[in-house]
């Protein structure tokens, strides 16, 4: 086992979950030897093709990885993990909520702009889906530009912002990616919708956090309203220009915003997790063309993160 390998203990609670090979034309290449190899690229953060070899062919690697960010394989390990560890009490429902700027590379522009055209059907490769007996897994259609692949330009160049849910021992429970110029507040509903732990058993998923926790950028009153619709208990700050707008208005502004100054001292918990995403070097900065596929490499360090804490 090499650095930074699974474990035997996480490949266990891995392997139950993976797709298994199937009948027509053979079988996957082992996915434990896979997987350690896409580990490799998202830690170190090298060219694909300079994978070692005791990895095996890096084209088999890369579209082990490619495909499952297609097909959303990472985020199921993921969503199974964190159901895992919601049955055993091990999730701190007290969230908080932040974003971060990932520079892109310039490797990481210039991604087809519209979907390619339709052409005659080939063969499936050495290590496509149609080997193992599933679907042809499609790859989606172009993002419709550097904005539709999460690319914004800021002046230090293109940049990518991820917006992640973080529970109270910092561990990212949802993930969601933008253009790196788009503002955090926007984003709360979309992030806090997208919260959704299964039950081992039987029951709905667990969809509202106990708590919620975020800075100024989050104090909209659309936001506000979100949450109390929700019922989600929350503690945001209210910036200076909001306190003096509603202040000026008199009986009108209405009553200022509860703030529990002691509560707000563990947001902290969000800006330790997105320390800990950063720590894999593919995720501080991105190479990756297609918003999909960035995507799924901050989702397998998330996994990473969930099974090492």
């Amino acid at each position: 086992m090499g650095r930074g390998d699974l474990t035997n203990a996480e490949w266990e609670r891995l392997e139950s979950f993976l797709p298994r090979g199937g009948t027509r034309g053979g079988r996957w290449s082992d996915h434990r030897r896979v997987i350690n190899g896409v580990l490799y690229r998202v830690r170190t953060g090298v060219q694909w093709r300079d994978l070692p070899e005791r990895f095996g062919p890096w084209e088999t690697v890369y579209k082990r990885h490619r495909r499952w960010s297609a097909d959303g394989t990472w985020t199921m390990l993921l969503s199974r993990i964190q159901a895992a560890e919601d049955a055993a009490g091990r999730i701190d429902w007290e969230v908080s909520v932040d974003s971060t700027v990932v520079r892109a590379h310039q490797h990481a522009a210039g991604a087809r702009k519209t979907p390619p055209a339709a052409g005659p059907q080939k063969e499936p490769a050495r290590d496509e889906p149609g080997r193992s007996g599933g679907a042809e897994t499609r790859r989606p259609a172009g993002g419709g530009g550097p904005l539709g692949e999460c690319l914004g330009r800021s002046r230090g160049g293109l940049t990518t912002k991820i917006h992640l849910a973080a529970e109270g021992r910092c561990r990212p429970l949802v993930l969601v990616l933008t253009p790196g110029h788009y503002g955090d507040g926007p984003q709360l509903p979309r992030v806090l919708d997208r919260v959704r732990v299964p039950r081992t058993g039987a029951g709905r998923p667990r969809t509202r956090p106990d708590h919620v926790l975020g800075d100024k950028a989050y104090t909209s009153r659309a936001n506000r309203r979100y949450l109390r619709r929700r019922g989600i208990p929350h503690t945001i700050p209210e910036r200076l220009d909001q306190q003096r707008h509603r202040k000026n208005r008199g009986s009108r502004g209405g009553r200022p915003t509860g703030f529990d100054s002691e509560r707000y001292k563990k947001r902290n918990t969000v800006e330790r997790a997105i320390n800990r995403l950063k720590g894999f070097r593919a995720v501080a900065t991105r190479y990756e063309k297609r918003a999909y596929i960035y995507l799924g490499t901050v989702t397998l360090a998330a996994l990473i993160i969930w099974l090492r804490t």
